[in-house]
């Protein structure tokens, strides 16, 4: 191995530390010092260089993560899915299809309870005329009742024939009760059978689930194939088009915070980027701070949560990004130059 480039290398620095040596003490002393001097303004102009500026006292500075409207998306009616139409990611528009059930089932019942409703309506109409024809028979029977009523009255009709007559018209009354009842029988029946068939005819229509409003399909829970139960879950849609950001704030800084004051929201994926927002609610009543929440003070002392509500154009924010905000409540300032997190 050639040892040329090293022993080069060696009798160079030996030579500059020869040089060095030559200076007389003072001068070696004054050398050390200023790259000494270097070291420290480097240092300090790195120091305030990454040190974060003061928050300016014009805003109050507050972290959470972005929340938005969910609708958890289930089901009514039990029974295996044909087809899940939802994608993660993707927008639906209210009353689209998300998801069908397989309806089988309720339309053997429907037409099951339909044709027990149209047997029952036969039979309602059968009894009508026989009840038609006992009315008749009865009416006829009372009037000779109340013929041979008065024959014997005048001694031209004997007691028996009175009681024959009599019985023929309980008889002819008894049976047309007996019709009236099994008809009103009958009408129940086509009745529950009409219930039974909307019944079906309900069910059939809640096995295509609809979306209940537009939004982002966040979660697709369930895939064809599956069997369902009633209350299931399906998907989670929700609403980007505005978005809300709940932060936590001191006591003393709650009389700073109105309704309607300016704010700018900043997420981690967009971080040269601020949203406008305004607070939306102010709780009226404090608690300690959340475990996610750090604040200049002890974690032990109470805070009010703040909401910020944002409009999303493009659905840039979504629900669960860390985000920082800023509130103006200095109503006479203007935002400063910039905003940055306080330590």
């Amino acid at each position: 191995m050639d040892q040329r480039p090293l022993i080069e290398t060696l009798r160079t620095r030996g030579a500059s530390l020869r040089a060095f040596v030559k200076f007389s003490p003072r001068t070696r002393v004054a050398w050390i010092g200023a790259a000494l001097a270097g070291i420290v303004l480097l240092s300090g102009a790195a120091f305030f260089g990454l040190r974060r500026e003061p928050l300016p006292a014009q805003v109050i500075y507050g972290s959470g993560r972005i929340e938005a409207d969910e609708v958890r998306v289930g089901v009514e009616v039990s029974g295996r899915l044909l087809e899940v139409n939802a994608i993660e990611g993707a927008s639906v528009e209210r009353g689209a299809l998300v998801a069908r059930v397989d309806a089988s089932d309720y339309e053997l019942q429907r037409a099951s309870a339909a044709a027990d409703q149209r047997a029952a309506s036969q039979v309602v109409a059968q009894l009508g005329s026989q009840i038609d024809l006992a009315h008749h028979h009865a009416a006829t029977a009372r009037t000779d009742l109340e013929r041979y009523e008065s024959l014997s009255r005048q001694g031209f009709a004997t007691p028996q024939r009175v009681d024959l007559a009599r019985n023929a018209y309980r008889e002819a009354a008894d049976q047309e009760g007996v019709l009236r009842e099994r008809r009103g029988q009958a009408q129940a029946q086509a009745e529950s059978a009409a219930a039974l068939a909307a019944l079906a005819r309900s069910r059939i229509d809640k096995t295509r689930i609809l979306a209940p409003r537009a939004g982002i399909v966040l979660e697709r829970l369930v895939e064809p194939g599956e069997v369902v139960a009633p209350g299931q879950p399906l998907v989670i849609i929700a609403d980007l088009s505005t978005v809300r950001l709940r932060i936590f704030i001191n006591e003393r800084d709650l009389g700073k915070v109105r309704l309607g004051a300016p704010a700018r929201i900043r997420v981690d994926a967009f971080p040269e980027r601020f949203f406008i927002a305004r607070v939306s609610q102010v709780d009226a009543a404090a608690q300690f701070t959340p475990r996610d929440v750090h604040t200049a003070d002890e974690r032990s002392r109470t805070v009010y949560g703040v909401t910020l509500e944002a409009e999303n154009a493009g659905a840039l924010l979504k629900p669960g990004m860390p985000a920082d905000a800023w509130i103006l409540w200095d109503q006479g300032a203007q935002w400063p130059a910039r905003l940055s997190a306080p330590e």
